[in-house]
C-alpha cells in the first residue's frame, strides 16, 4: 500500500464494516440505538471519510456478530486510517480534499484509463506545462502556490508511475489539447509525451480532429484495482469538485464512453502536430 496514503485504507476498512453490517441485517438506526455513533458518524467510517479508533471497529464487529479473526484483522487498520496521505502535507490551497481522494485511490490502481478533453493529463506533464496550465486557470494564484502545485503534480507522478508494478495507464486526449500553449512549452512537452509512451505499462493517445463526433463527458478517469473488494471507480470532475461512481450502474455510462472513443484515437507517435 506504499503511496496509498490513509484515504484508501479508510475507504477498505468502511466497505469491509458496511459489509458485515449488511450481513448481519442490521441498519444504520439499529448501531444508533446501540449506543455506537451518530448516523453521520456510521456515514463517514464507512464511507472512508474520517479516522477510526480501534475501540469503535471492535465495538461494531461485536454488533455485528463478526468472529474474532476478523475483527482482529480490521482492529489492525486503525492505525493506517489516522496517518496522513503524502498528498495532505500539501494543503487545500493546491490539492482539495476532494482530490486528495483520488491521488490516493490513483497511487493503488491495477488500471487508469482516461480521457482528457482539454489539456495534457497531469499524469504525463513537464513541470513547464504543468505550471503555465495551472498559472493559467487563476492568473491570481499566487507564484509559491503555483510551485507547491507543480511539486505535487510532479509527486503524483512519482507516485503513480515510479513504483515496482506500475498500473496499466491509458491516456486519451484531444488533438486540441496538445495545441495548447506556447511552442516553447508545448514542444518539449509532446517529445516528453512520445518518450514516456515508450514504456510497457503506457499507451497515450490522442483523439485527432478528423476523428468526427465522439459522446462527450468532460474529463474523466476508470480505476481498477486488483483487489475483488475494492471496486472500480469512475472519477469524473464537475465544476469546484469531482464525483466518485463505484456502482456498476453508475459506471458504465463511462466506459461505454470509453470504448467508443478508444478506437477513433492514434498513437501519440503516429500523430503529427
Amino acid at each position: 500500500m506504499a503511496g496509498g496514503g490513509s484515504v484508501v485504507v479508510r475507504r477498505q476498512l468502511g466497505m469491509k464494516l458496511r459489509a458485515l453490517r449488511l450481513a448481519a441485517h442490521k441498519d444504520v438506526m439499529d448501531v444508533t440505538e446501540a449506543g455506537l455513533g451518530s448516523k453521520a458518524k456510521i456515514s463517514r467510517i464507512e464511507t472512508g471519510k474520517g479516522a477510526v479508533r480501534v475501540a469503535d471497529i471492535r465495538a461494531l464487529c461485536w454488533l455485528y456478530g463478526a468472529d474474532s479473526d476478523t475483527t482482529d484483522a480490521l482492529a489492525a487498520l486503525a492505525p493506517g486510517t489516522q496517518a496522513d496521505g503524502w498528498w495532505e502535507e500539501y494543503g487545500d490551497a493546491v490539492v482539495p480534499g476532494w482530490f486528495g481522494l483520488y491521488a490516493g485511490l490513483e497511487a493503488t490502481a491495477s488500471r487508469i484509463r482516461c480521457v482528457e478533453p482539454e489539456t495534457v493529463h497531469g499524469l504525463v506533464q513537464t513541470p513547464e506545462y504543468a505550471a503555465s496550465v495551472i498559472g493559467a486557470d487563476d492568473p491570481r494564484v499566487d507564484a509559491a502556490v503555483v510551485a507547491s502545485a507543480v511539486r505535487f503534480r510532479m509527486q503524483r507522478q512519482s507516485a503513480v508511475l515510479d513504483v515496482d508494478t506500475p498500473p496499466l495507464l491509458v491516456v486519451v486526449m484531444t488533438e486540441g489539447a496538445l495545441r495548447f500553449g506556447s511552442p516553447e512549452v508545448m514542444g518539449p512537452q509532446i517529445e516528453h509525451l512520445r518518450t514516456v509512451a515508450q514504456r510497457p505499462n503506457l499507451d497515450i493517445r490522442v483523439l485527432p480532429f478528423t476523428a468526427g463526433t465522439y459522446p462527450r463527458r468532460g474529463s474523466f478517469a476508470l480505476l481498477d484495482f486488483d483487489n475483488d473488494e475494492d471496486p472500480s471507480v469512475a472519477y469524473v470532475e464537475v465544476p469546484g469538485g469531482a464525483r466518485y461512481f463505484d456502482r456498476p450502474p453508475d459506471r458504465a455510462d463511462y466506459e461505454a464512453v470509453f470504448d467508443l472513443v478508444l478506437p477513433k484515437t492514434i498513437k501519440i507517435e503516429e500523430w503529427n502536430p
